[in-house]
Formats: structure tokens, sequence, C-alpha cells
């Protein structure tokens, strides 16, 4: 399994048909917003965001594995769901870290968007 690709091909159409076979059953998840562990947990946020969400896209810039490390940098767009619909991004990098069975036991989102203008452009 190369887990790169199936990574790039996630992003592509991120958040539908993610790829949830390649993290393990107890994989650690942590964002500005969440923090918490388990698969189930990670399938419904992704879920929330299919579900509330609008016109949800992902642009990843950049995606390289060192060892069993993967980095990644994109920028998460969507609409948010307000009568004015007003398009939201987030730029950021991901650090994925890979068990010894090649599985994603960590994923941790470190945003260069600060929370206050992701609140600001819900409005501006």
């Amino acid at each position: 399994m190369d887990i790169v690709n199936i990574l790039k091909q996630d992003y592509q159409q991120f958040p539908l048909n993610q790829t949830y076979s390649i993290y393990a059953e107890n994989v650690y998840f942590k964002d500005p917003l969440n923090e918490f562990r388990g698969l189930g947990r990670y399938q419904k946020m992704i879920g929330f965001i299919t579900n509330w969400f609008i016109d949800t896209k992902i642009d990843v810039h950049d995606i390289e594995k060192l060892g069993n490390k993967i980095q990644t940098r994109w920028t998460l767009h969507w609409n948010a769901p307000l009568p004015w619909k007003p398009r939201i991004a987030i730029s950021g990098r991901s650090e994925l870290q890979l068990n010894e069975a090649g599985l994603i036991c960590s994923h941790i989102d470190y945003w260069d968007t600060p929370r206050l203008e992701v609140v600001r452009q819900h409005f501006f």
C-alpha cells in the first residue's frame, strides 16, 4: 500500500470517499478545535464536515514522507451554512505518524490562519 498516493487521492475527493483503512483503530487526532482518539470519532468528524459544510475542497500544496512520518501543507475551503454562504479558507499543515503496521496512528493539524480570522471570514 502506497500511503502517500492514497492520501493524495483522498485529498482530491475530500471529504467524500475517504480511505479509513489507512488509520489505526485508536488514531489520535488534534487540531485547534478538536482533540480525541479513535477511528469512529475521526469518521464522525469527517461526516460532520460532509453534512454541514458546502462545497468543501482541500488544495494540497506539498506532501512528503520521511521515515514513519508524513507532512502535508494544504488550504481547506468551504462555504459556511449561513444564509449568505461565505467562502472560508484555512491554510495549514498536517503531521501524520505511522505505526509499525504502516497505519496512521496520529494526525495533528496546525493552522496558519488564526481562529479569530476564521470567525471574521464568516462576516466580512
